[in-house]
């Protein structure tokens, strides 16, 4: 199969209606996209993804009126959607009968999102169908947050990338349920869990108990790099592997390039979400090169902070 490359939303619609998939940018990270209602698409995300059948898929629409098409939706979970959508925010919900089992992989609760990105709000608007669309990238491995990225991984599997240029956010969406009083963080991601308390009034809980997946993002081991990454006191670390071809992922501090060593900055203002952008960029930047170990550092645990950190240890796991 040929991969093209290319800025036509028409196309990609056209790729959508006949129940292909397409890569599509959104500011989180790209999504490999289907038609969320469609079981042969649905089928097309898990094979070109090589991705567990086990583990669900958001979808996405073009307004949060649309939620209540596919969902039940309470009232706090209505003033989260009004208020954070579009935007790097999913709401776990009690799905609706249309929605198919494959894309919640069994579940009755559907993951449901408005991405704040205007190519990918204008091709959902040019379809009938919500867009199940997890990252478009191998499954487990490093998300995309370029087309080149998606055209490095998935170029034979899937026909079209729709280019949207470079991902604002540079981290999948935060998803969360409101469930018993409370909310429970199923993901970090680019919104945190203190505006959804300063928000709603209600305690953020994280869901730490998983068993089988009700959401995506929460196997272990995911958003990986072939190379051993290891996360730690930097400099400790710098002199247990003396000797080694290391990569450093640093917050601010730069470690400098001497004795095998590679610093790569992600933020020298001390800016998180510029952080968080670069992070995934880096980590393919690095995975190409000729290390023998990424080392890096736990970063604030404010803001996307979390997020942040909550992707290094999923990728950490790996290698474990």
């Amino acid at each position: 199969m040929q991969t093209i490359t290319g800025k036509d939303i028409h196309a990609a619609a056209a790729l959508l209606q006949k129940e292909e998939v397409v890569a599509i940018p959104t500011e989180t990270v790209y999504g490999l996209a289907g038609n969320a209602l469609s079981e042969i698409a649905v089928s097309k995300i898990y094979a070109a993804k090589n991705r567990p059948s086990f583990n669900p898929l958001i979808l996405h629409v073009a307004s949060i009126n649309e939620l209540e098409k596919y969902a039940n939706v309470d009232a706090t979970s209505w003033l989260i959607a009004s208020t954070l959508m579009p935007g790097p925010i999913t709401l776990l919900l009690p799905k609706k009968t249309n929605v198919p089992d494959i894309t919640t992989a069994g579940s009755n609760k559907v993951a449901l999102r408005v991405p704040n990105h205007a190519m990918a709000l204008s091709l959902l608007n040019e379809c009938s169908f919500p867009l199940a669309a997890p990252s478009a990238n191998p499954s487990g491995y490093i998300s995309p947050t370029t087309a080149a990225h998606v055209f490095a991984g998935l170029e034979g599997r899937i026909p079209y990338i729709l280019d949207g240029g470079a991902t604002t956010v540079g981290l999948e969406s935060t998803i969360c349920e409101v469930i018993n009083g409370a909310i429970l963080l199923h993901r970090a991601g680019g919104i945190s869990a203190a505006t959804l308390s300063t928000l709603t009034g209600l305690e953020v809980k994280q869901n730490s108990n998983i068993t089988t997946p009700a959401t995506p993002g929460q196997l272990k081991s995911h958003y990986a790099p072939n190379i051993p990454l290891v996360i730690g006191k930097i400099e400790e670390e710098i002199n247990k592997h003396v000797g080694k071809k290391i990569a450093v992922i640093s917050f601010q501090k730069n470690y400098g390039k001497q004795n095998g060593i590679t610093s790569f900055v992600l933020s020298v203002n001390g800016n998180l979400s510029e952080a968080a952008n670069k992070l995934f960029a880096t980590l393919r930047l690095v995975d190409e090169a000729d290390y023998d170990l990424i080392l890096t550092e736990i970063f604030p645990n404010e803001g996307i902070g979390p997020a942040i950190n909550d992707r290094l240890h999923r990728a950490q796991f790996l290698h474990k």
